[in-house]
């Protein structure tokens, strides 16, 4: 197969993408530690990444994997109905759900998966039923929530950022009988601002609705031991079914699900990612069980993230950078053009710091950007260069 009809067409496409600033590409980088990266032979500061607490190089987190790894080998070899269902797998779940205040939990190989899961089992409870289900999603909500809803064929509309007025009014069209599910991030991960979950929940007691909350960029950074952004606000019984992703804050990867016992017994029936995929190794079920035990024992992680987001928030805004509103260690430093937010990290690498330029699809067209995230293991020192070269970059656009 010469594939010259496939490679003629895409040719043309990636061209168009390139001249509009737009081709994504990949490099190859070695991880040098949890704050550190080496790209094309040079050391960088990674303010990129999504470990905000540095659990994936903890001494802790890497022993158990380590240690799992020997005891289990290095996979599961089977789909969770098959064979790939071990102890590990029911014990870290049962402490994830506890972590997260649920009655179960279940594991999935990716937080994407996971939203897919889920949202799946929501759309079959509506297909049971006469009256339907309709979706209602944040218009800034994650790529895998938007695919995942399209991709049960059922109704969805999309309500404008956090607007609950425009929300209301799209509740209020209910169909007799029918399910109605808003889904949302608990913090955006382009824009690092938080959902109104008292305004959701207010709203629920007038309107019944099911609410699925992404906790991916919530879970570790909020709440008591991590437990998220819900539980910060002493909100979680107003969450209905909440996503957590492992790769983040928590710094393994996967993710999980977690709702009432019957919820999650539903997803193991329905949810077709989990019912047909390799479970996640046990040695990284391990990996999460030790993460969430540090995020209990040591809270100075999460104090000194909090700290460090609260110190360049507040030093960019005192320089009139302009930065959506928030307090989490997502910082986005919008730049307007592709081109702009291109140059920026260009500018950034020049001064040893690796912040990556994000761009449309990814962002709606126009507010390209630098997305900077921190981590409780940026030193000082770190902090203050990276505060010192955005102000720059920003003072030159």
């Amino acid at each position: 197969m010469s594939g010259e009809l496939l490679n003629r067409l895409l040719g043309d496409e990636l061209a168009r993408r390139r001249d509009a600033q737009l081709l994504r590409t990949r490099q190859p980088l070695r991880y040098l530690d949890s704050t550190h990266v080496e790209l094309e032979g040079v050391r960088y500061v990674n303010f990129a990444s999504n470990n905000y607490l540095g659990l994936t190089h903890h001494p802790r987190v890497v022993s158990a994997v380590q240690e799992h790894v020997r005891r289990c080998g290095t996979g599961s070899a089977a789909s969770p109905l098959i064979t790939g269902y071990t102890d590990q797998h029911a014990q870290a779940e049962q402490d994830i759900a506890a972590w997260k205040g649920t009655e179960a939990a279940v594991l999935l190989p990716s937080g994407y998966q996971s939203a897919q899961a889920a949202i799946q089992t929501l759309a079959a409870l509506g297909q049971r039923d006469s009256g339907g289900v309709r979706f209602l999603l944040d218009r800034l909500a994650h790529a895998s929530l938007i695919d995942s809803v399209r991709g049960t064929g059922a109704r969805y509309r999309v309500f404008p950022h956090n607007n609950l007025a425009k929300l209301h009014r799209l509740l209020s069209e209910r169909a007799r009988g029918e399910l109605q599910v808003v889904v949302t991030e608990s913090i955006f991960s382009m824009d690092g601002d938080a959902a109104d979950l008292e305004g959701l929940a207010h709203l629920k007691e007038r309107q019944p609705f099911v609410l699925l909350l992404d906790e991916a960029h919530g879970s570790g950074v909020y709440g008591p031991g991590g437990s998220g952004y819900a539980a910060e606000r002493g909100l979680q019984a107003a969450v209905d079914v909440s996503i957590v992703t492992l790769s983040k804050a928590i710094g393994i990867c996967g993710g999980a699900v977690c709702g009432t016992r019957l919820f999650c017994e539903g997803l193991v029936n329905w949810g077709r990612p989990y019912v047909y995929s390799t479970s996640l190794a046990p040695a990284v079920a391990a990996g999460a069980q030790a993460a969430i035990e540090v995020m209990a024992s040591e809270p100075g992680r999460q104090q000194r993230l909090r700290l460090l987001a609260a110190r360049v928030r507040q030093a960019l805004t005192s320089a009139g950078v302009e930065i959506p509103p928030g307090d989490s260690p997502i910082i986005p430093i919008l730049l307007g053009h592709e081109r702009n937010a291109m140059e920026a990290a260009r500018r950034m690498r020049q001064d040893g710091l690796l912040v990556v330029a994000v761009r449309p699809p990814t962002v709606p067209r126009g507010t390209s950007r630098l997305r900077v995230t921190l981590s409780c293991d940026h030193s000082d020192q770190e902090v203050q260069r990276l505060i010192q070269a955005l102000c720059a970059v920003v003072a030159g656009t």
